[in-house]
């Protein structure tokens, strides 16, 4: 099903220029813009994934991963195929990048409308909607005119997302948007340059933006042997956070597996030595709460009191336990930066 986009400028010659993503791509009549997803036809910009998604499902909150959100509940996650990223270490490529080598893929998925989604949400009892898998940027759209609805119906709105849209559509966004986990994937230019073509500036200025804006903020950085495993790099991803946005906000450092990634198959996993060294770079720059994923059998994903460190939420997997009261920690009282 296709719309028409929300967030475009008609130039002459039947020329557009999109302005959801930062790309800000300048598309020619009958191009498809760098998502795959937006194309400009007869003058007007098109979104072609409107309404067809290619996931639906039911997760715990933990696995998007959001530990300070609603923890313990379960979300309503939505995707359409494509992204605005191109990186090589995806994870879920089939769905967010076959559509920009082959258009046939925009026709995958289910119709599925907004006031179905809600429909599932309600149907299903849970209290939150996660945009997720692929990149809710690029189906912005869709994403929007459901959450509106949501937001009618009591139900909260979650981004799952790579922090590269832009500021009209954070704007767009804000009234309805209640929590984001936004990946930052390195603190390098280049990095964002060679490995997902984009730029690190616009994601690290919507990072600010959302935590002014009181958007509950919650920040995943995926290390990568080689690539972004650097301790200098890492501690400045963690001193921004921690400067930026706040010793409260969450970072979550997870383990690349490279048999499943989209073009870096060669590259190792991440050895659990990286991981843990970055765990204690988070925490020895000052950060509440530092998480670690993909870490069999390890601690490093409870919830402890920043003041008295009393274990106040446990995780096993995806088994979740709370010793909170009402978000505050049951020994000393000290508030948990959680959303109940």
């Amino acid at each position: 099903m296709k719309k028409e986009s929300y967030l475009y400028k008609k130039l002459e010659n039947n020329k557009v220029q999109c302005s959801t993503c930062s790309h800000r791509c300048f598309i020619l009549t009958e191009k498809y813009g760098i998502c795959g997803v937006r194309k400009n036809i007869d003058g007007k910009l098109f979104v072609l994934n409107y309404g067809k998604a290619i996931s639906e499902s039911i997760d715990p909150i933990e696995k998007k991963p959001l530990f300070h959100f609603l923890p313990g509940t379960h979300t309503l996650s939505i995707a359409t195929v494509g992204c605005n990223l191109r990186c090589g270490n995806c994870q879920n490529w089939q769905i967010s990048q076959l559509v920009k080598d082959d258009k046939k893929q925009l026709e995958i998925g289910q119709n599925l409308l907004p006031s179905e989604i809600i429909s599932h949400a309600i149907e299903n009892k849970c209290p939150s909607i996660s945009y997720t898998y692929t990149e809710p940027t690029i189906f912005l759209e869709y994403a929007i005119d459901t959450m509106k609805l949501a937001k009618k119906n009591g139900i909260k709105n979650i981004w799952v997302t790579n922090g590269f849209m832009s500021i009209e559509t954070l704007k767009l966004i804000n009234p309805y948007l209640d929590a984001v986990n936004v990946d930052l994937k390195s603190f390098d230019d280049e990095f964002y340059k060679t490995i997902c073509s984009a730029r690190l500036a616009p994601v690290l200025k919507n990072l600010k933006w959302i935590k002014k804006n009181s958007i509950h903020l919650e920040v995943i950085t995926l290390i990568i042997p080689g690539f972004s495993d650097n301790e200098k790099m890492l501690e400045k991803i963690a001193k921004f956070i921690f400067k930026e946005l706040g010793s409260e906000t969450p970072w979550h450092i997870s383990a690349f597996l490279g048999e499943i990634s989209y073009k870096m198959q060669d590259v190792v996993d991440t050895p659990y030595e990286i991981i843990h060294k970055a765990y204690n770079i988070g925490k020895q720059i000052g950060l509440k709460y530092v998480y670690a994923g993909n870490v069999t059998g390890d601690l490093m994903e409870n919830t402890y009191c920043p003041k008295c460190n009393k274990l106040v939420i446990e995780r096993i997997g995806y088994f979740v336990k709370r010793y909170d009261i009402n978000g505050k920690c049951g020994k000393c009282g000290e508030g948990l930066d959680l959303v109940i």
